[in-house]
């Protein structure tokens, strides 16, 4: 696990967008697990920047996101599926074939979750899987308590998540209870995962998934065990951690062939 502290949001969107951009530059047929919500809004309009400046080609990318609201329908202004085509989808050339979000209407949760592991199999599995952390520490929506092992399956919503995402709906009893979302077992069998936290009020969340113990309690934890994760967060959002100035040394003092971000 690598943990990177830049000065501001927008200073660590940047870097995670060119960690995106490299990855599809290596493979162009790079399958992308993407997440929803404000923190990763700074690297969609960065990678989006790229496509319509440096010519950052999406034609070939598939895309998995995490999770998506139950009941909800895609043109709902809260959904996944309105989230990503406002903000991301619709400012790059990827092919709607290719994009792939949980269905929150499916009539059938059990089979639709079934069906959407197997559609990550056959795409190859996800290449690099961009995620948010809750400000308990949850991954997608794996509320604290998830198996670490749990696959794609309908989640019952904490009042605490429901109250985080009150923002993005016009009253709070309108957020919905449950969810869609890929489980901890599907994000670990990502190639590589990276990790966005940005503010204060995700600075304990931040601590106790990189420094503390292993436990499903902080679902972001499990993260310590992944081969290759990344860690990009801003100084407010490392305000809690007790090696922060290690971090930054060692970023600081790459070697020359890890340095061209």
């Amino acid at each position: 696990m690598e943990i990177i502290i830049l000065p501001t949001p927008e200073e660590a969107s940047a870097v995670a967008a060119r960690l995106v951009a490299r990855q599809i530059c290596e493979k162009p047929s790079s399958v992308l697990g993407l997440a929803t919500g404000g923190t990763p809004c700074g690297l969609y309009r960065e990678l989006a920047r790229m496509h319509s400046e440096e010519a950052l080609d999406f034609a070939r990318v598939t895309t998995f996101n995490l999770d998506e609201y139950i009941g909800l329908d895609p043109a709902h202004q809260a959904s996944f599926h309105y989230f990503m085509a406002e903000n991301f989808f619709r400012h790059i050339n990827v092919p709607p074939t290719l994009i792939h979000i949980p269905n929150g209407m499916t009539a059938d949760v059990p089979a639709h979750c079934e069906a959407y592991e197997q559609a990550i199999k056959a795409a190859g599995g996800i290449d690099l899987q961009i995620l948010g952390l809750g400000s308990d520490g949850h991954l997608g929506f794996n509320e604290p308590g998830s198996s670490l092992a749990s696959r794609t399956r309908i989640k019952t919503l904490t009042e605490r998540t429901r109250r985080d995402n009150t923002r993005f709906f016009a009253e709070r009893d309108t957020v919905p209870h449950h969810v869609i979302t890929m489980g901890l077992g599907t994000i670990m069998e990502s190639r590589m995962c990276l990790l966005l936290a940005f503010g204060r009020g995700k600075a304990e969340a931040v601590a106790a998934s990189v420094e503390g113990p292993v436990t499903a309690s902080v679902p972001g934890s499990l993260l310590q065990f992944h081969p290759r994760t990344k860690v990009i967060i801003d100084v407010e959002a490392a305000n809690a951690l007790t090696r922060a100035d290690y971090y930054r040394w060692v970023y600081q003092n790459k070697p020359a062939w890890q340095t061209n971000l």
